[in-house]
């Protein structure tokens, strides 16, 4: 039998104006921090993030996140951040990797607050580490979960629907991913891995119910400003339900396809969660699923300007040739793809990107409304 395990953050707070709590939670984890925002984050709530903190008697060193996680980024955070008792990341997913880092070599407490719902990185107990240039390096682990995280979903709302609709493509790998690492009794993200938990398995279920029942509500109401009970819903899958599930049950395909399309500069300005929803297709015909499924995917994701297609990735024109360096890049060693309960190879990966395109193409061209178009 295998020893099975459970992680996530020890508080998650979301709801309409809850980041002018963020100094009353601060104090509970220690008296001073080190607040790493990204720039527009610093401009809009930098000031209140502040005030709340000295209000609450929490000392507060600032700085502005570079824009990419590299080690030379978390190198000069850390020598920043000294021996403070808490690191605040404020912003994307890559802000709060950065934070979660930093955190964890200095030996502080983890406080994400995420700004906007596009990544599941601010439950998680592990940061991604990238080149200068954007290309995917290497996963770092910090062997526990964030102590709080923050999510205030006023603040969610007001960020571009692009980002929204960006964590739904995200959190909708998380089932069909984490049936991938059941299948093939791969370990979880849970310090150095463990067997997946039932409870796990469920929320990430419970997350796959979550998208396809609320997500077309969530996106029409987040578009028009409205902030309904299915917004709140999409801003915990995305957030709470899609970041328990993938540490909990692990990753597969979908994401070692988004981590070998960084190679191609074309896809350099997508999001994160663009390009893990085209990764979920070649997931699913890397794994033979069942066409309906296939479509639902299809449908959902061109319905919230998702990237379904290569075109929509900007590779109308990719050659076999640069496919096949994806499906290299893919099966490197470390790649998360490994998890696929298949034989895999450079050629297949390539081979099931390219499929998966022309499925995808067939589908939207038998659409009877207007054609698909990608939200940018």
């Amino acid at each position: 039998m295998r020893t099975r395990g459970y992680g996530g953050p020890i508080r998650y707070i979301q709801g309409p104006g809850v980041l002018s709590d963020l100094g009353t939670y601060a104090a509970t984890l220690g008296k001073n921090a080190l607040l790493l925002a990204d720039a527009f984050v610093e401009t809009e709530y930098g000031a209140r993030m502040r005030a709340s903190l000295k209000d609450a008697g929490v000392e507060c060193i600032s700085t502005v996140f570079c824009g990419e996680t590299t080690d030379e980024e978390i190198a000069r955070c850390t020598k920043l951040a000294g021996q403070v008792d808490i690191v605040i990341g404020a912003g994307g997913g890559k802000t709060l990797d950065a934070g979660k880092i930093v955190a964890r070599d200095i030996g502080a407490r983890i406080f994400t607050v995420p700004t906007i719902a596009s990544t599941d990185s601010p439950t998680s107990g592990i940061g991604v580490i990238y080149t200068a240039d954007g290309v995917y390096d290497r996963v770092e682990i910090c062997y526990r979960g964030p102590d709080i995280v923050l999510v205030d979903s006023e603040v969610i709302l007001k960020a571009p629907i692009r980002f929204l609709a960006a964590g739904i493509g995200d959190a909708l790998s998380t089932w069909y991913e984490a049936r991938s690492n059941l299948e093939s009794r791969s370990n979880n993200y849970i310090s150095d891995g463990y067997a997946t938990t039932i409870a796990g398995a469920q929320i990430a279920k419970a997350c796959h119910e979550t998208l396809f029942r609320d997500g077309r509500a969530a996106y029409a109401a987040a578009r028009a400003g409205c902030l309904t009970e299915a917004v709140e819903n999409i801003i915990e899958a995305n957030t709470l339900l899609s970041g328990l599930g993938f540490e909990n049950c692990g990753v597969s395909a979908a994401h070692g396809i988004h981590d070998a399309l960084t190679i191609l500069e074309p896809t350099h300005h997508l999001l994160h969660g663009e390009k893990v929803a085209f990764g979920i297709l070649g997931l699913l015909v890397l794994e033979n699923r069942d066409p309906d499924e296939f479509e639902a995917v299809v449908r959902l994701c061109a319905d919230l300007g998702l990237p379904v297609t290569l075109a929509d990735l900007d590779l109308t024109e990719v050659s076999d040739e640069d496919l096949l360096r994806v499906g290299e890049a893919a099966m490197h060693p470390d790649s998360v793809i490994h998890s696929v309960p298949r034989p895999l190879t450079a050629q297949l990966v390539a081979d099931a990107i390219r499929t998966a395109d022309i499925l995808a193409t067939e589908i939207l061209a038998a659409e009877p409304h207007s054609p698909h178009k990608v939200a940018r």
